[in-house]
């Protein structure tokens, strides 16, 4: 006899189904309830013993770091450094920084461009841009023209270390050396961009972009434009070359090329064609700053490792030491929001959130509240310095020689702020 097999299958089908309602009448109606779970403070309670806890917002813990030219860990310890939330109205502004939220002075009411700390290591040099005019500006918040000369539309400003004369770069590729002590004027070559000073302020370093691959150089040469030497072809690589002359006056320039994925060398360029050792560096979008003594470089990177957010990082840069104790600093901020107030201390300007891709897309991402820290490169020890009231993103810091004010830039309104540190 044969077998009803369409009678099979729906027994199958039937039995199947019973199981499926059973189980679900089980898990709704007479599954066990979980255990509550404890809230996460900082990410850090109710552990098990011997259970370490996670990186969370704490402060003042020294941070450790590769030495030697070691190569560093993985940067997944890296943390916004964003202080915990405070009730709104429970805490009064500080009139003088001391870690918590500070009171912040507006020292200007127009937008500011590229201000510098001035000669006299107190004062302050801007242009604005509405009028046209430089200003010095006291701590008290007093500006007067530095001349009465008006410069229409500057976009970049590069000023020499004395302060006395800076390279003015306009939109249609107009470059001139003004003396502000003289009130004299230098044109430069249009296809010379991306300035920096000789230590000596007597010559400048630059970028001679030709109209083809053959005539891009980097070059050195004087205020005036004279005796123009060239130091590297740079063909179409001009974007990861960067003029940058180091205070001790032996690199002027360096540049970057790919060593895998997430890695790059960084190369370093004398005047004269001498052969320096390279370092590596753990990622991408390069922002470098020389130490005060020109020994060290501070720089930014951004890499999968840390969700493509900007991670600075410390590394020897001088001679024969040029790669050693280089060290991840694990804070996320970059490398232009940073400012040396001594050769082995740094004040950042630290996000308390950065999105994935930050690093990237910084245009689009860098728009959170910033807090101030103060960093010791000797031992990574950092320090929460201010939470600035009005959640100011800040956009450019440096601090007066003395050490009593710390002078930064909000990125929203461009203004010149003020905050007290004694």
């Amino acid at each position: 006899m044969p077998l009803n097999w369409k009678r099979i299958l729906l027994l199958i089908g039937f039995i199947a189904s019973v199981f499926a309602i059973g189980y679900l009448l089980y898990f709704v109606f007479l599954r066990p309830a979980l255990p509550p779970t404890e809230p996460i403070v900082n990410g850090n309670v109710n552990l098990e013993p011997g259970v370490l806890p996670s990186a969370g917002t704490n402060v003042n813990i020294p941070t450790a770091g590769n030495v030697n030219g070691a190569l560093p860990g993985g940067v997944s310890g890296n943390v916004n450094l964003a202080p915990p939330e405070l009730p709104s109205g429970s805490e009064a502004p500080q009139a003088i920084a001391a870690g918590g939220l500070t009171q912040i002075s507006s020292l200007t009411k127009n937008r500011v461009s590229q201000p510098i700390l001035a000669s006299d290591g107190i004062d302050s040099y801007y242009y604005d841009k509405t009028s046209g005019l430089f200003y010095r500006l006291t701590a008290d918040g007093r500006a007067t023209p530095l001349t009465n000369q008006t410069f229409f539309e500057v976009q970049g400003i590069t000023w020499s270390p004395n302060k006395q004369m800076a390279v003015l770069e306009y939109p249609d590729g107009a470059n001139i050396v003004y003396n502000f002590s003289t009130n004299k004027q230098i044109t430069l070559p249009q296809h010379w961009q991306d300035f920096s000073f000789a230590p000596t302020g007597d010559k400048l370093v630059f970028k001679s972009l030709g109209s083809s691959a053959e005539n891009r150089w980097l070059a050195i040469a004087n205020l005036d434009g004279s005796n123009a030497k060239k130091i590297e072809a740079l063909g179409d690589k001009d974007a990861t070359v960067y003029p940058l002359w180091s205070p001790n006056n032996q690199i002027v320039a360096m540049f970057t090329d790919d060593a895998g994925f997430d890695r790059q060398n960084l190369y370093f360029l004398g005047a004269n064609g001498e052969n320096f050792k390279s370092t590596l560096i753990e990622g991408r979008g390069f922002q470098g700053q020389w130490s005060t003594k020109g020994d060290r470089l501070l720089y930014s990177v951004y890499s999968s490792t840390s969700g493509y957010r900007p991670v600075l990082w410390i590394v020897d840069a001088v001679g024969d030491q040029i790669g050693g104790n280089r060290r991840n600093l694990k804070i996320e901020t970059w490398a232009d929001k940073c400012s040396f107030a001594e050769n082995d201390t740094i004040y950042c300007a630290v996000p308390q959130n950065l999105e994935e891709g930050a690093g990237i897309f910084a245009n689009d991402l860098d728009n959170s509240p910033t807090n101030i820290y103060k960093i010791d490169l000797k031992t990574g020890f950092r320090s929460l310095i201010a939470r600035p009231e009005g959640n100011p993103n800040i956009d450019q810091l440096y601090t007066s020689q003395d050490g009593r004010y710390l002078y930064f830039t909000a990125k929203t309104d461009g203004r010149l702020y003020k905050i007290n540190l004694k």
